[in-house]
């Protein structure tokens, strides 16, 4: 799975550097092209020669290669890479990637990527184990980032304990795996809806619901890392993407998300409708600011809105796949098959507000999967980066 794959290798200076050479012999004997991206602390430790010569290609380590005017380029590689991979990540590394701290060519080619990144920890155990290191790992998971944990053992210091960056073969099979699971979304082209809608009232106020987007954009990312081409149509939410390919498409009522939609589900592999659309809006709105009028009461008269994952049930093809989301407040399963079937859905994700840690604005869910042969696939309480992960992994047993 590695064949043709581009590899950003970053190494930083600790003792493990020596470990990166075996790592990119590995790489390039898989089938890999390797770009090395060197802090210059790191080349105390390991030389340019060396690395080049297992790469086939010019280290990198300077914002500016020579005094002629040219440098080297981050954007460009961030876009040019399918992974990058920090090889060793020393605690100064993982601070400044953290916080941001541009300051040389790793950590800001670090920023400028668009590819899923792996960091593999090398230090002394009692710095990797320090409550501010330990906050960083903790921020950079956050960020999306895989975090290969250092193992245990005879460390530099003559000491031992959990520091020891992982085998140069324990981390190109864990890549390895990371392309072979996300293999099958590549090339697909998938449709996402996030968050709510809002339905106006007048020019100050609208009918809308709780909805953060969150579940909405994990699952985004997360197909975005696999692969895939990911069109978002979002609802009025004040999340940000951090994959850069994804594309987004802002709308704000039901009637403008139901249009994008509409327009653009013909053209895609797959559709995961995760939005919670406002199933009414106002038959009218009012141009100007409804008055409050003491003792009196005011009638909003309500209008449906048109059904997006029916509309789009109906013009499904055989070879598309359609996912819809079901949040419930009672008979979750029950009112989940009736929209299965109704809406012509491959599956259902199904959650409760009966379950603590599951729904709007959180961080965490509890689904389980509703097939169109009514099977049921029941999961724990999970992030919702994970929960997306159980979501595409069903995707790719429909077809």
């Amino acid at each position: 799975m590695l064949k043709g794959k581009k590899i950003v290798v970053g190494i930083c200076g600790s003792i493990a550097a020596y470990k990166s050479a075996l790592l990119i012999r590995l790489l390039i004997k898989a089938g890999a092209e390797v770009q090395v991206v060197i802090t210059a602390a790191g080349k105390e430790f390991i030389t340019a020669l060396t690395l080049s010569t297992l790469s086939q290609k010019t280290v990198i380590c300077d914002f500016f290669a020579s005094s002629d005017g040219s440098w080297n380029s981050h954007v460009d590689i961030g876009i040019w890479a399918d992974l990058m991979i920090v090889a060793p990540a020393t605690a100064t590394s993982i601070g400044k990637m953290a916080q941001g701290i541009a300051d040389n060519m790793l950590v800001t080619t670090y920023l400028s990527m668009k590819a899923p990144v792996f960091i593999a920890p090398a230090m002394d155990l009692d710095m990797f184990a320090h409550p501010a290191t330990q906050k960083n790992i903790e921020i950079l998971k956050s960020y999306g980032n895989h975090i290969i944990e250092p193992s245990s053992g005879f460390l530099a210091s003559k000491l031992e304990g959990k520091g020891r960056m992982q085998e140069p073969q324990m981390i190109f099979d864990e890549v390895s795996d990371f392309f072979n699971k996300n293999s099958s979304l590549k090339g697909k082209k998938i449709l996402i809806t996030a968050g709510p809608t809002q339905e106006k009232i007048d020019p100050v106020r609208y009918i809308s619901n709780y909805s953060s987007g969150k579940m909405g954009f994990a699952i985004a990312e997360a197909c975005a890392n696999s692969g895939a081409e990911v069109i978002v149509v979002a609802g009025p939410i004040k999340l940000q993407l951090k994959n850069k390919m994804i594309v987004r498409k802002d709308v704000c009522t039901a009637d403008q998300m139901y249009e994008e939609a509409i327009s653009l589900f013909p053209k895609v592999d797959i559709a995961i409708l995760c939005a919670a659309v406002a199933d009414y809006k106002p038959a009218l709105t009012a141009s100007n600011k409804i008055k409050r009028k003491d003792e009196e009461e005011l009638t909003i008269k309500l209008l449906a809105n048109k059904d997006i994952a029916q509309a789009l049930g109906k013009i499904k093809k055989q070879n598309q796949v359609l996912v819809g989301f079901a949040l419930e407040t009672n008979d979750a399963l029950a009112n989940a098959k009736i929209k299965l079937h109704k809406k012509n859905l491959d599956f259902i994700v199904v959650n409760s507000m009966e379950d603590v840690g599951a729904g709007f604005q959180t961080d965490t869910n509890k689904i389980s999967i509703l097939s169109s042969d009514d099977t049921i696939e029941h999961f724990s309480l999970k992030t919702k980066e994970e929960v997306a992960k159980d979501i595409i992994n069903k995707i790719k047993c429909v077809k």
